[in-house]
């Protein structure tokens, strides 16, 4: 056996999968069609978000990196929904991208017991109903005991510019052909989507002076162990907004677009929709929000955030001149639409294990999410797994109220997705259990019994608990309009908020977590994925199909399949019990 673990693929899910199964202890070879392009942030310079920064620190809270990437190259942080409940605030950051990549690339060269190979895997080894390696374009068969494909926007990708299409995973980077084709060989059901990316244009010719500038705050880490954190001068990004004109341009040339015109059969996401998508749908607006981001410190380009576009060059041009402060704007990079290939999540048991073939794993967009920190969440679970496989152990799986990774991984193969799927607070029925500042505490100590946290870490973690309980008896004792007199001279402002926050929402999560264990009764209720619905009298037809389909691993899981209805979940019950 060449390797213990194989990962496909060196995006934010490829990063992550290929770091956890070597730091706990596997042998693991990183398969990149270029490691230039190692930890690429391919559409917007930003890291986090609404649900997405609480993701970033429970990925960190398990041990993954993405959350210490982000603190490297940080040119500017904001939190969210500051005027909102803490249970919907979340941080983002602005990155620097080129930065950003060249750290992860350092930390993977840097790791013990992970190789990085320049190649494109085209087929899998197989050996009956397991996995046995992978097969190159370059002609080298590789063995290993688990893949995990993370093959991004790559799969059989094509980008599409007006009438232009060709090949390409991202523009002007060579899609990975032939895998695609081998999955569907071996049985697995894949489908089309499709994304895309606005221009980036120079700063130099860009007019500030008629845009809103729009500031970060003071710069605070995403990682809850900032070693790599860098404080460096906040860049700010502006805002402008589309006009009439834009729109009349777009609308004349809408037939010049390939979505619209039908060269693109692939699904895009509803919640991210291109500029001509939104003169489309909205036809009343008469302007739409255009944010103009950097891309980093030692790069002229900025990013148009808002106006994703797969028109015509000559078109983006056009309506690109006729935004505010953008009459000038010399464009570097045109906007474009990539559409790939992704495997039904519904195929994936929630530790990410085909269920298909023995330890294959799947993360990222190839398993029909969207966002760098979906990807990243997956692939750290996915690594995680694959060595829990290879170690005999049962694998990881977080619950709905334990993170908001939980809630992705159960949505996607419990659900499935026919689009893009993207994280929102509002997925999350136990959001204000998993505020982005708690994600420690709910996943560090999982984190330390899975081998991701190290001694160094834990002894810190022990020791911000500690204080944490130090405060909160300090509080009983005390008022609370008393408190941040007698406190922060003492204790670090954000732990004393914590805990206030904790203490003014203590009824509501306790109400919380009563539901949470009434829905983790169930969960406890084990199904055999390989029983046969189809033989159990007085299951619905639609239920048949659907279990059948997902092969739900407890009672919980199946209970949240669409179609499943009450006295079917009764039934299963009474089996279980049964058996």
């Amino acid at each position: 056996m060449d390797y213990d673990c194989i990962v496909i693929g060196g995006g934010h899910a490829g990063i992550e999968a290929s770091l956890a199964a070597s730091r706990l202890g596997f042998s693991t070879l990183l398969i990149t069609q270029n490691p230039s392009q190692i930890g690429a942030l391919s559409c917007n310079p930003a890291i986090g978000g609404l649900s997405k920064g609480n993701i970033v620190r429970e990925v960190d809270a398990l041990g993954g990196e993405m959350a210490k990437l982000t603190d490297a190259a940080m040119i500017q942080y904001r939190v969210l929904n500051r005027s909102r409940g803490p249970a919907v605030q979340a941080p983002r950051a602005q990155a620097d991208k080129y930065e950003y990549q060249t750290q992860a690339r350092l930390v993977l060269e840097k790791q013990n017991k992970l190789k990085i190979m320049m190649d494109t895997v085209t087929d899998l080894l197989t050996d009956k109903n397991s996995v046995a390696g992978v097969i190159t374009q370059r002609g080298h068969r590789i063995s290993s005991r688990t893949v995990i494909l993370a093959s991004g926007t790559f799969m059989e990708g094509k980008i599409f510019i007006g009438e232009y299409d060709a090949p390409q995973g991202r523009l002007g980077e060579e899609a990975a052909k032939g895998l695609g084709v081998s999955l569907r060989r071996l049985g697995f059901t894949t489908g089309r989507l499709k994304t895309g990316t606005p221009a980036r244009i120079a700063a130099h010719s860009i007019d500030f002076s008629v845009m809103e500038k729009q500031d970060g705050e003071e710069m605070f880490p995403f990682s809850f162990d900032p070693k790599t954190f860098i404080k460096r001068q906040s860049e700010p990004c502006w805002v402008t907004f589309t006009t009439e004109k834009t729109h009349e341009i777009i609308r004349k040339n809408i037939h010049r677009s390939p979505l619209y015109g039908g060269k693109i059969s692939g699904t895009g996401a509803r919640y991210c929709p291109s500029i001509e998508d939104k003169v489309v749908r909205f036809p009343q607006r008469e302007r739409h929000h255009v944010f103009i981001e950097p891309e980093g410190i030692t790069t002229n380009e900025m990013y148009i955030n808002g106006a994703s576009s797969s028109l015509p060059e000559d078109v983006q041009h056009d309506f690109i001149h006729s935004i505010p402060g953008l009459e000038a704007a010399h464009i570097v990079r045109p906007g474009y639409a990539v559409e790939y290939d992704y495997l039904d999540p519904l195929d994936l048991y929630p530790s990410l294990e085909s269920k298909r073939l023995s330890g294959f794993f799947a993360a990222g967009q190839t398993n029909g999410s969207s966002g760098y920190e979906e990807a990243a969440a997956q692939g750290l679970m996915a690594g995680i797994n694959a060595a829990m496989k290879m170690l005999n152990k049962p694998p990881l799986v977080l619950g709905r109220s334990e993170a908001y990774i939980g809630v992705l991984i159960d949505d996607l193969t419990t659900l499935g997705t026919k689009e893009p799927y993207r994280m929102f607070t509002s997925r999350a029925e136990h959001r204000l259990m998993l505020r982005h500042d708690t994600a420690d505490t709910r996943l560090t100590p999982k984190g330390r019994d899975v081998g991701l946290i190290d001694d160094s870490r834990w002894e810190q973690f022990l020791k911000k608990t500690k204080t944490l309980e130090e405060i909160k008896e300090l509080i009983a004792k005390r008022k609370q309009d008393e408190l941040s007199g007698c406190l922060h001279p003492n204790y670090p402002a954000e732990l004393t908020e914590r805990v206030l926050l904790d203490i003014k929402y203590e009824g509501y999560i306790e109400k919380e977590k009563r539901f949470a264990a009434k829905a983790a009764k169930m969960d406890v209720i084990k199904l055999d994925p390989n029983l046969d619905y189809a033989s159990i009298p007085g299951l619905s037809s639609e239920a048949k199909e659907k279990l059948i389909s997902v092969k739900p691993l407890n009672v919980g899981q199946a209970a949240r399949i669409p179609g499943v209805r009450q006295g079917d979940v009764a039934l299963l019950i009474m089996r279980a019990k049964r058996k």
